[in-house]
């Protein structure tokens, strides 16, 4: 119910909002299904009301109600001094001026998030009587203002919520604003006086004035200026973000459980969520081998980081770019832009408007789901492209929270136009590595040889009775075996027996065929990389930059120090293998110098493996792959295919972490 502090008189009720707030769309759409009201009046001028009914009828669509301005002009005399040169350079310059010189136009948002168009959404449900109450004007002036967060409104009343907010709104500007109050104050008064119960849905900066000028009588301080016929247009899918009030992909939930009658009293919050997993899936999905292991552990830890950002800007729901640094620090680029892209996509999943046509096929038609009638438009900052070509200034006459840009450096994926000529200009004769990639993958080598020779020198460990030195550390176990003796005992780690010349990586096994179709061997640059043998994805199918590819390791023999050996894929001495794995270490066991191999896989070497190392008088030495950690793993397995040394000067430029 609401109070008494929201009356303005026994029959009239206002409700103060936050436009473009989906908290306070679901507020208003309790307040007027859990009481009974005979009329909404909204502050919308009556000339919207006929196109703004009918795209609220049109939802889930989305929609603009759009208004044009009329071009204002100032008189101008010329100055006796100016030279005709010097006014035609003026008139030059008036006519290619910035943003402030545009056609302006105001818009009414049919976003499901407004509380407006949620009152009216559902006043025509209930075929509730509406009034649109604020005066007519040819040159709107949009107030944009900085709320608290509105998630409170879900634990607090609206009357509490405005009470609180009550000392912080600003008097109301003079001028229109002034007047747009007194005369929807002297509308309500009419309005009383042919219903008995009529719910007023107003901003939160409005209402204080609005009930001083009721209170007052003031007479109206404007007329109804000659307007211009308003028109509805659809929207560009990839420019919702621009005007919707919650993120398209929230407003997309809010949509979603609208027709399935789920809950949505906390989709600010579990939203997130949902776009979060949403993310993760279309990462995985785009990126396949090469996407970071995202775990649930990599989710908590990206919500507490969301958190703290939450805390520092004094919110507590993220914004967007809350969202993407998070996912930037935590999971890298690629995870960052996919969550953009996802954070920007409207689906209300399951509205078919025509019955013939599927919501794919309506997808597909311009981005207008089920709404081919409206012509399409493509919203900016502030900033509007026509169906016709012309830019206009947009103001919005619901103007929410004051939007405030900020830039966050992202390395974006190529377009797939750009794809297709990067890998249509590829010459197959010139390849070679990137070599912060190579660096990385010696020193992991060389990390996994240690790993193999100290597991080689485990066998000889022994104990012995403490005497005069502790040698390599105190054996706690044995000493507490002998503990009743009253003796100390140490370890004695005698140096490894032998070295290590090859090392086999297997990072997916079995692998299939079909996934690494690049199978090559590279010799070594110089003396302190290896010379390598690999298996790996089709790097053609990753062009991240002119003459730069992306692929993923599947397996990889490493030789060092370097020497020649002849082609391993090509070579028909190991025709017999039957596997890519098998082939390698058919190859590391012919050309080891070595007596021990060391092989870095998921599972130990199987039997048939080992026999086939015994032929060659080879011993394999399995290091675990769950040793390491999965994160430098999968850096690790990713690979970049430069075409050729002169693309090194600019890799750095497109080539992205995972």
């Amino acid at each position: 119910m609401l109070s008494n502090f929201l009356k303005l008189s026994d029959r009239i009720w206002v409700l103060p909002v936050i436009h473009g707030s989906g908290d306070f769309a679901i507020e208003v759409r309790r307040v007027m299904l859990a009481q009974e009201f005979d009329c909404l009046a909204v502050p919308l001028p009556p000339s919207f009301q006929e196109q703004v009914e009918e795209a609220v009828a049109e939802l889930p669509n989305l929609s603009l109600v759009v208004q044009p301005e009329p071009l204002s002009f100032e008189s101008w005399q010329p100055d006796e001094s100016e030279s005709d040169d010097e006014i035609a350079a003026d008139a030059f310059a008036s006519q290619s001026g910035g943003q402030d010189e545009l056609k302006a136009c105001s818009y009414v948002p049919i976003d499901p998030c407004q509380p407006v168009i949620a009152a009216l959404r559902i006043a025509l449900q209930e075929r509730m009587p509406r009034a649109f109450i604020d005066v007519e004007t040819a040159n709107f002036v949009s107030l944009a203002a900085f709320y608290p967060d509105p998630y409170p409104v879900k634990q607090v009343s609206i009357d509490r919520f405005a009470a609180a907010l009550m000392p912080t709104v600003p008097r109301i500007p003079e001028g229109q604003p002034e007047a747009r109050v007194v005369w929807m104050a002297n509308r309500l008064r009419e309005l009383e006086r042919r219903h008995q119960r009529i719910l007023f849905v107003c901003s939160m900066m409005d209402w204080p004035w609005v009930k001083d000028a009721y209170y007052d009588r003031r007479e109206d301080l404007a007329e109804n200026d000659d307007i211009e016929p308003t028109e509805t247009y659809a929207n560009d899918p990839l420019t919702h973000l621009f005007w919707l009030g919650e993120l398209p992909f929230i407003t997309g939930l809010y949509e979603q459980a609208r027709q399935s009658l789920d809950d949505d009293e906390n989709l600010s919050i579990d939203g997130v969520k949902a776009l979060l997993l949403a993310t993760r899936d279309r990462y995985r999905r785009e990126l396949k081998s090469r996407a970071r292991k995202i775990t649930p552990k990599t989710l908590r830890t990206f919500l507490h980081y969301v958190r703290n950002l939450c805390l520092i800007e004094r919110r507590m729901t993220p914004d967007l770019y809350s969202l993407i640094l998070a996912a930037k620090q935590i999971a890298g680029d690629q995870f960052a832009i996919t969550l953009a892209e996802m954070a920007r996509e409207y689906e209300p999943v399951g509205w078919v408007s025509n019955p013939t046509t599927s919501a794919e096929e309506s997808k597909a038609n311009d981005g207008r789901i089920g709404n081919p009638t409206y012509e399409k438009l493509r919203m900016t900052n502030g900033v509007a492209q026509l169906p016709d070509g012309d830019v206009v200034r947009m103001k919005s006459r619901l103007p929410g929270q004051a939007i405030v840009w900020r830039s966050l450096e992202l390395k974006p994926k190529a377009p797939k136009i750009d794809q297709d000529q990067w890998r249509q200009r590829w010459n197959p004769f010139h390849q070679c590595s990137w070599p912060e990639e190579d660096v990385a993958i010696e020193k992991f080598r060389t990390h996994v040889k240690e790993s193999a020779l100290a597991m080689l020198g485990a066998d000889l460990v022994r104990s012995e009775k403490f005497s005069t030195s502790l040698k390599d550390g105190l054996d706690i176990r044995e000493t507490l075996r002998n503990w009743h003796t009253g003796e100390l005992y140490v370890k004695v780690c005698p140096p490894a027996r032998g070295t290590l010349d090859c090392v086999l990586m297997f990072f997916d096994s079995p692998a299939d065929p079909r996934d690494y179709p690049w199978r090559i061997t590279w010799m070594a640059e110089h003396h302190d990389e290896s010379t390598l043998a690999l298996f790996a994805t089709d790097f053609g199918r990753e062009m991240v930059g002119p003459g730069i590819g992306a692929a993923s390791y599947g397996g990889a023999m490493f030789l060092f120090p370097p020497r020649p050996i002849p082609e391993v894929w090509s070579n028909p001495q190991f025709d017999f293998t039957d596997t890519m794995e098998e082939r390698l270490l058919a190859a590391a066991c012919v050309y080891s110098e070595c007596r021990h191999i060391a092989v870095l896989s998921e599972s130990p070497p199987g039997p048939g493996w080992r026999r086939l190392a015994k032929k060659h008088g080879k011993k394999l030495m399995h290091v675990p792959l769950g040793r390491f950690s999965q994160e430098t793993i999968q850096q690790l397995r990713i690979v970049h295919v430069l075409n050729g040394k002169q693309v090194r000067t600019y890799a750095a430029h497109f080539i992205r972490k995972a």
